[in-house]
């Protein structure tokens, strides 16, 4: 899924800014709702309605948010969509009063054509959003507690995964127009030969249409290829590759060209790059790399999930003021603006769905299975073509003693592997190396908490459980290890001597 851009064939407008909201607790909105709130108060979009109102911190939804536009001129014989970057967790949309569709699982994109239903003035978007905890949803949350199982925590909201549940239209929802028949999608592979790079790129187009590529480099001469078929190749001499200590990017623009006439254009920044497993080892351009990071979250006081550019920039400062070269989207797929900023300053991503505490029982297990399958298809379609992304993660810290959960996860590794492979596919697994999961991962990705959630406060003793483990999961699966999560919980500004907890 292409991000909208606007240039001579392409156009968009970001809806972001003040909307309206109501909280429907009795389910009363129904079908009266969609042609405009009855009470409704301000709501800054894109954030969390839950850290905006003071009466909404635990408030799940359903919510119903209300805005008003026009149609900017000249955009009528274009097809006109709109996007949604992320709605957490279940949307349903209005548009003047009929229905667009809806869209489950939050993080991840969506949209609708909607050149039938959009008038020139005073449209009203009508989206209707519910957060609600649930076990068939992933993540799931009021899971039973089972001890026996791992299954369930008694967490308040009852999430089964440690990080709060903040509900809304999370990233910007935009209007866009684009020529009718044009460009839908592109994808971009890179190769290395020697001193050239090759970039073959993938757009699926109209017979009628020829296609034409072209890639700009700063200090280098554009190359031009066209082409009657759905792929083309470009042949780079003398490339210049993209690593986190010089994350150079070209710009690949892609033309559609009828009776020698541009009828569209999209541009995107290319970064020629390989990365593969070989043995025990990652290696980003034929050399190997060792991942030095973070895992993080996109919580920020008031505006809870939302995107806020400055605060994005904030965070990589401080990684790269620590010295990091890496993150994982720990444990949901971050910002489209986030993962531009890693392709420019040169970051590896671990690309994570949010498939986060899934665990195996037969109640609702066929529904979290289907969402994770739509998460996976949904991910890789919005992040395939960006140099950072290095590997797809499929979940975090899964229950999978139980008997399901191999065959669950090597059908999404297939899945994945069927739409991109060109990536290495993991998880995050908090099990000891019996994790069945981890003989199919092309690489292991372990969280473990030694001295701290095991051999609690006993430094010396947890270094020398977690170095005889890791050596024999190496010695089990000869793959490339990264310790995803480790550490400690600490309180800002306590301090101790002799060392204590927190």
């Amino acid at each position: 899924m292409l991000y909208p851009q606007t240039n001579s064939y392409r156009q968009c407008a970001d809806l972001s800014g003040l909307w309206e909201i109501q909280f429907d607790p009795g389910n009363l909105g129904g079908k009266t709702w969609v042609n405009g709130l009855p009470s409704p108060r301000p709501i800054a979009v894109p954030a969390s309605w839950n850290e905006q109102l003071a009466d909404a911190r635990d408030n799940l939804g359903p919510a119903w948010y209300q805005t008003r536009f026009s149609l900017p001129w000249g955009w009528r014989s274009q097809q006109i969509r709109l996007r949604f970057g992320s709605v957490n967790y279940l949307a349903e949309v209005w548009l003047n009063g009929e229905w667009l569709g809806c869209h489950e699982g939050g993080h991840l994109p969506f949209e609708f054509d909607v050149t039938a239903r959009v008038r020139d003035e005073n449209n009203l978007l009508i989206v209707r959003v519910d957060g609600k905890l649930a076990i068939d949803r992933v993540p799931p949350g009021n899971v039973p507690l089972d001890p026996q199982n791992s299954f369930g925590v008694a967490r308040y909201p009852a999430t089964n995964f440690d990080f709060f549940p903040y509900c809304g239209i999370h990233r910007p929802v935009v209007l866009y127009a684009i020529p009718p028949r044009g460009i839908d999608d592109v994808t971009v592979v890179t190769q290395i030969e020697g001193t050239t790079g090759i970039v073959r790129a993938r757009v699926p187009k109209p017979d009628d249409a020829i296609l034409r590529a072209t890639l700009r480099g700063q200090h280098h001469t554009p190359i031009t290829a066209e082409t009657s078929r759905d792929e083309i190749a470009l042949t780079i001499p003398h490339a210049r590759l993209w690593s986190p200590a010089a994350p150079y990017l070209y710009d690949l623009t892609i033309e559609l060209v009828r009776a020698g006439v541009v009828y569209d254009r999209y541009t995107l920044p290319v970064g020629i790059r390989t990365i593969r497993v070989s043995g025990v080892a990652l290696l980003l351009n034929d050399e190997p790399i060792v991942l030095r990071g973070f895992g993080r979250h996109e919580d920020f006081p008031i505006i809870g999930r939302g995107v806020l550019p400055a605060v994005t920039i904030k965070d990589y400062e401080l990684m790269r003021w620590v010295g990091a070269n890496s993150f994982r989207t720990s444990h949901y797929p971050y910002s489209e603006q986030m993962l531009d900023l890693a392709d420019r300053l040169g970051f590896l991503v671990i690309d994570e769905t949010p498939a986060v505490g899934l665990f195996f029982a037969d109640d609702g297990l066929d529904k979290r299975f289907a969402l994770c399958q739509q998460y996976v298809r949904e991910m890789i379609a919005r992040d395939k073509n960006r140099p950072s992304v290095i590997a797809w993660s499929l979940a975090n810290e899964p229950h999978a003693r139980h008997p399901a959960a191999a065959p669950f996860f090597r059908a999404l590794y297939d899945a994945a592997k069927s739409l991109d492979a060109t990536r290495p596919i993991t998880l995050a697994s908090h099990l000891d190396g019996n994790d069945q999961s981890l003989a199919f991962l092309d690489l292991l990705c372990l969280n473990r908490y030694n001295g701290w959630k095991s051999e609690t406060a006993q430094l010396d003793w947890g270094c020398e459980v977690l170095t005889r483990e890791l050596d024999e999961v190496y010695a089990r699966y000869h793959k490339p290890i990264i310790l995803t999560e480790f550490g400690a919980e600490a309180l800002p500004g306590c301090h101790a001597e002799p060392p204590a907890m927190f």
